[in-house]
């Protein structure tokens, strides 16, 4: 605690890390898209990466052994600011606001192609609104196909933000 009271947080205490793995056709986690603020390499197949607070990533996880692809899963998650409520998610800490969980490798290709699809039209995934990746995590897992992003969508999401397009 610091004199004035309130907790005392280490600048390192308001990064989100993620553990990344790479292991040759057995394992892999990665980060799709959003831009860590630093990375640390702990050996040869192992990472960590981390993020500012209030910010959008994507981490692909896989996993196979003899027969194939025994586990597939993909996460949009925004990183919190210290004091914010958050839910807790393997390889993340603390955690995060999880915008998006699917797995199962179709609906998770899926999600990468829209990804795709974004950036194609020229828009950064991790400035995409948040309600348009609840809005695909709750479509396919309801197995309906969800609506793609578009240029319009986008305006109207930063103008309600106050952003410029």
């Amino acid at each position: 605690m610091t004199a004035s009271g309130g907790a005392h947080h280490r600048p390192n205490d308001v990064l989100t890390t993620v553990e990344l793995t790479w292991v040759e056709k057995r394992v892999e986690h990665r980060i799709r898209f959003g831009r860590p603020l630093c990375t640390h390499t702990i050996d040869r197949r192992r990472r960590v990466v981390s993020f500012a607070p209030d910010r959008v990533f994507a981490l692909v996880r896989w996993a196979a052994n003899d027969f194939g692809t025994i586990f597939s899963r993909i996460d949009i998650v925004r990183t919190v600011i210290v004091g914010e409520a958050y839910q807790t998610l393997p390889f993340v800490r603390p955690g995060g606001e999880i915008l998006l969980e699917i797995d199962g490798w179709p609906k998770v290709e899926r999600v990468l192609l829209l990804i795709d699809e974004i950036e194609r039209i020229g828009i950064d995934p991790e400035a995409v609104s948040p309600d348009h990746w609840r809005h695909v995590h709750n479509r396919l897992t309801a197995g309906h196909e969800p609506r793609g992003y578009a240029l319009d969508h986008h305006r109207a999401f930063l103008a309600r933000r106050g952003a410029k397009p």
